[in-house]
């Protein structure tokens, strides 16, 4: 019998924790994976170690994959020369390493901080992709930028890329925001999948939410749903807990009030 390859991903930010969720669920969708982080891998001993500044090594490790998903970067606020090498200048070193490998296919760690100091609207959503950019702190401006930068590499180079601006992906919710923004990690692994194997017709650069089909949740799933994503999890079963502990949300609360939360209160 012949046999089938499996498609070999690069994932950089490997070490982090969305990295680390989807070092567990990848793998169950059949994919081959090379870890790459500024820092050593727990338990993977063949993982990559390098930075986003140095070209080279990420072009090396970007060599004959099938796709790479680009977690790595500075993941909350942060001094903007900080965040201007690690996640602006970083990303656009990880897209020239994916043009000059010939990698076709990019997920891109985006954020709803991309559009934080969007206000929800009158009875809560849903909220779509199109929300115009309005970040709430520099991190956010960053995500801002990797997704334009997508956007470009799509039209003048064909490196396809689905942006997933990502909620609160963690094992369980611990919020009470968190029931509308929460990512499960097998939902977050479904979605990735989703975004590496569906057809982009047209515009090659495609947004979408990453969250789970939360009862709560504040966005629009419909575009994930169009690359294939069935969510399968929802945060309400944790609801009765958390709101016990905490009770709701009040509606001038940062957290409640803008799809940033509290990040929008956040300085450097």
């Amino acid at each position: 019998m012949e046999s089938v390859a499996v498609p070999e991903l690069l994932m950089t930010g490997a070490a982090g924790g969305v990295g680390a969720i989807l070092r567990a669920e990848l793998p169950r969708h059949g994919y081959r994976l090379r870890l790459l982080d500024r820092v050593p891998v727990p338990d993977e001993p063949a993982a990559v170690t390098a930075d986003l500044a140095d070209l080279e090594a990420l072009t090396a490790a970007a060599r004959g994959v099938d796709g790479i998903v680009h977690l790595a970067g500075i993941p909350v606020e942060a001094p903007f020369p900080e965040i201007l090498a690690a996640n602006i200048t970083g990303s656009y070193h990880l897209y020239e390493a994916a043009r000059a490998a010939g990698v076709r296919r990019v997920v891109l760690a985006s954020s709803n901080h991309a559009v934080g100091f969007t206000e929800r609207p009158p009875g809560g959503g849903p909220v779509g992709v199109d929300t115009p950019h309005r970040p709430d702190t520099y991190y956010g401006l960053s995500k801002c930028f990797g997704e334009d930068l997508a956007s470009l590499y799509a039209d003048r180079y064909g490196v396809e890329t689905v942006s997933v601006r990502i909620g609160s992906c963690f094992p369980e919710p611990s919020t009470v925001r968190q029931l509308a923004t929460w990512l499960s990690p097998g939902d977050c692994g479904r979605l990735v999948h989703a975004a590496l194997t569906a057809r982009l017709d047209g515009h090659r650069h495609t947004v979408v939410y990453g969250v789970s089909a939360n009862t709560r949740g504040w966005w629009d799933l419909a575009p994930a749903r169009a690359l294939g994503y069935r969510p399968q999890d929802d945060a309400e079963v944790f609801a009765p807990a958390l709101l016990a502990e905490h009770g709701e949300l009040a509606e001038d609360d940062p957290e409640h009030r803008y799809l940033g939360g509290a990040f929008t209160q956040a300085r450097p």
